[in-house]
C-alpha cells in the first residue's frame, strides 16, 4: 500500500502543472474570446479539476505519512529488541571493559532513529525519484540544456554534505568518551545513587560546572563543524539559484519569441523549480543514505560482539540430582584486562546437602570464583566439573538454572515485592504459594505483609505509590529471590552483611533446613556466621592456604584463627 501511495504521490505533482497550463492557457484565451463569461465556464472546469487534485495529493500525502509513521515506530521498536537482546546475550566480560561502554554508548545513540531515518529516506528517494523522472521528462520535451542544468546545480550540494558527514562520524567516534563522562556527570546529578551524597559533601555545584564545561567543548565542537559546512552550503545554494533564474530567462526568452505559451512558461518553469527540488531530495535521500550508514556502522559493530563463553555443540543435561557434586581442580583466572592472576590452583569440592564458606579479605579472589562457576567467565587453566562433566559441557543457561546466587551488589528491582520474589524463579506463576514461603524464610514476609499493598506494593522510589526500604530490608528480599529459586546449588555472597546480629541468627539458624540436600557456598566476612559450615576455605591473594571445620581451624592457629581472634575481641 505504501508503494502504490508513493508512485501516485510521485506522479500527481506532473498532473497539477499541467493543469495549471491549461488554465493560464483557457484565461489567455477567455481574454480573446468576444463573450468572455461564456469562456469562463471552460476556466471554471479547469480550476474545479486542479482543485480536486490538489485535495488528492493531500489525502494521499496524509495516508502515506500515516503509513511511514506507523512503519517507522514498527522498525524502533525491533531495533529496541535487537538492541536489548544482544545487551543480555553477551558475556560479563564486556562489561567490565569501558571500550564495551564506548561501543554501547554509540549504538544506544543510534539504534533507536537511525533505521526509521533510512527507511523514511528510501520512502523520500521513491516518491521523489517517481516526481524527478516526470519532471525530468517534461524538460527534456521542451529543451536538454535546462534538464542538464538542473543536474549540474545540484551535484555541490550533495558533495558537502558527504564530506560533513564523515567528518561528523569521525568526531563522533573520538568525543565518544567525552560524551560518556558527561552522560556520567548528568546521571549522578539527577538519580538517586548520588542524591544523598551530592547534598552532604555539597558535590552538586562541582559535577554541574564539570558536567557543563564537557557539554560545552562538545558544543563548541559541533558548531564549529557546522558552521563549516553551512557556509560551503550557501555558496552552493547560491550557483543553483543562479541556475534556476537562467533558467527562467531562458525559458522567458522562448516564451516571447512566441516558441511556447504563457502557460507553457509557467509550468516549465516550475517544472524546473520543482524537479531541482526532487532532485536535491533524491541526491540528499542518497547522501543521507550513507550518513545513516556510516554511523549505523556503531550499531553494526556493537551487533558483531561475539559471545566469549561458546556454547556447546552438543550439550549434555545437568546432572539432577548431582551425585558426587561439583569438583573445582587447579583452577587459575586472570580478568581479560587484568595485569595478575585473580586466582591460582583452587581446587575444592562441594558436596550435595554440604555447606561451604569462602573466607578471605576483600580481592581475595572469592566472588570470581563463583563467576566461574556460574560460567560468567571460563577458568584461564584447570577445571570446573559437575558430577565429572566439564562445565563447557552443558548450556549456560541450563547451568545457570541450577544456581541460585545472591551477589553483594544485588538488583533492587522497582518493581512489587512479589516480583522481586518472583524474579528468582519465573517459571513458577506469579501467584505461586512458594513466593510467600520463600519471604518467611528469608524474613522478609513480615516486612511485605506491613506494606500498603502487601505484596502488590511497588518497592522504591523511581515509580509512583512506591515505598522505600532499608538496606537491611531490601536483603532480605534479595535471599527470599535465592530461596524461592529450585535450584541444586545456593550461593550467598555476604547474604547478612545488612543485618542485624539477630536477623542473621534466625536466617542461619534455619538455613540447613532450607538447602534441603542441595549443595551451599557462603561467602562472609562474619566468622560467626561461616563457622557453620561444614567445611571454610581460606583465601589469601587468589590462592587458598588452608581449609577445614572451624574447630580444625583456630586449633590450627593459622590465618583463620587471627581473623576469628580479631572479630571475637569486640564481643568479649
Amino acid at each position: 500500500m505504501n508503494l502504490a501511495l508513493l508512485v501516485i504521490e510521485g506522479l500527481l505533482p506532473l498532473l497539477t502543472l499541467y493543469l495549471t497550463k491549461l488554465v493560464l492557457d483557457a484565461v489567455t484565451e477567455a481574454l480573446r474570446a468576444d463573450d468572455p463569461e461564456a469562456a469562463f465556464g471552460h476556466v471554471a472546469t479547469l480550476i474545479a479539476l486542479l482543485g480536486g487534485v490538489t485535495l488528492l495529493i493531500a489525502l494521499v500525502s496524509q495516508l502515506r505519512g500515516l503509513a511511514s509513521q506507523v512503519q517507522a515506530e514498527l522498525v524502533t521498536d525491533h531495533m529496541y529488541d535487537v538492541l536489548h537482546a544482544k545487551s543480555i546475550e553477551v558475556d560479563l566480560e564486556y562489561y567490565e571493559n569501558a571500550a564495551y561502554y564506548d561501543m554501547l554508548h554509540r549504538a544506544q545513540e543510534e539504534a533507536p532513529f537511525r533505521p526509521t531515518a533510512i527507511v523514511n529516506g528510501l520512502i523520500q528517494i521513491g516518491q521523489s525519484s517517481v516526481s524527478l523522472l516526470a519532471m525530468t521528462g517534461l524538460l527534456l520535451a521542451f529543451h536538454w540544456a535546462i534538464a542538464l542544468l538542473m543536474f549540474v546545480a545540484a551535484v555541490p550540494s550533495i558533495i558537502a554534505r558527504v564530506q560533513y558527514a564523515e567528518r561528523l562520524y569521525r568526531w563522533q567516534r573520538e568525543q565518544t568518551p567525552v560524551a560518556r563522562r558527561a552522560y556520567y556527570f548528568n546521571w549522578m546529578l539527577t538519580g538517586d545513587d548520588h542524591a544523598k551524597e551530592n547534598r552532604l559533601f555539597d558535590l552538586g555545584p562541582l559535577f554541574m560546572r564539570r558536567s557543563h564545561e564537557l557539554r560545552r567543548d562538545l558544543r563548541e565542537q559541533r558548531i564549529g563543524l557546522a558552521r563549516h559546512y553551512y557556509l560551503k552550503e550557501l555558496a552552493v545554494q547560491a550557483s543553483a539559484t543562479l541556475a534556476v533564474f537562467i533558467s527562467y530567462g531562458f525559458i522567458a526568452y522562448r516564451t516571447v519569441l512566441g516558441a511556447v505559451t504563457l502557460g507553457d512558461l509557467v509550468m516549465y518553469y516550475q517544472a524546473f523549480q520543482r524537479a531541482q527540488g526532487y532532485l536535491h531530495n533524491v541526491l540528499g535521500g542518497l547522501a543521507g543514505l550513507y550518513e545513516n550508514s556510516l554511523f549505523l556502522s556503531n550499531l553494526y559493530e556493537f551487533l558483531d560482539l561475539k559471545k566469549k563463553v561458546a556454547e556447546p555443540e552438543q550439550p549434555a543435561p545437568v546432572p539432577r540430582p548431582m551425585q558426587a557434586g561439583i569438583v573445582v581442580e587447579n583452577v587459575s583466572f586472570q580478568y581479560p584486562t587484568g595485569t595478575r592472576p585473580v586466582l591460582e590452583n583452587i581446587s575444592l569440592t562441594i558436596e550435595p546437602g554440604k555447606v561451604i564458606a569462602l573466607v578471605g579479605e576483600n580481592g581475595s579472589g572469592k566472588t570470581t570464583l563463583i563467576k566461574l562457576l556460574c560460567r560468567l567467565y571460563d577458568p584461564t587453566s584447570g577445571s570446573i566439573r559437575v558430577d565429572g562433566v566439564p562445565l563447557q559441557q552443558f548450556t549456560t543457561t541450563g547451568l545457570r538454572r541450577e544456581i541460585s546466587v545472591i551477589f553483594q551488589d544485588y538488583a533492587h528491582y522497582q518493581l512489587t515485592a512479589r516480583e522481586n520474589v518472583w524474579f528468582g524463579n519465573v517459571t513458577l506463576p506469579i501467584n505461586d504459594n512458594g513466593i510467600v514461603a520463600a519471604a518467611q524464610h528469608s524474613g522478609a514476609d513480615p516486612i511485605i505483609t506491613h506494606l500498603k499493598n502487601g505484596y502488590d506494593t511497588v518497592l522504591g522510589k523511581w515509580f509512583e505509590n512506591g515505598e522505600e526500604l532499608s538496606i537491611g530490608e531490601w536483603q532480605k528480599i534479595a535471599l527470599a529471590r535465592a530461596f524461592l529459586r529450585d535450584s541444586q546449588v545456593i550461593v550467598l555472597d555476604e547474604p547478612t552483611s545488612a543485618m542485624d546480629p539477630k536477623a542473621e541468627y534466625e536466617i542461619f539458624k534455619q538455613f540447613r533446613h532450607l538447602i534441603n540436600g542441595r549443595a551451599a557456598i557462603l561467602i562472609s566476612h562474619r566468622l560467626s556466621t561461616v563457622r557453620l559450615a561444614d567445611c571454610i576455605y581460606v583465601l589469601e591473594n587468589g590462592r587458598i592456604v588452608e581449609h577445614g571445620t572451624h574447630d580444625d581451624l583456630v586449633k590450627a592457629d593459622g590465618a583463620y584463627a587471627r581473623l576469628f581472634e580479631t572479630q571475637a575481641q569486640y564481643y568479649r
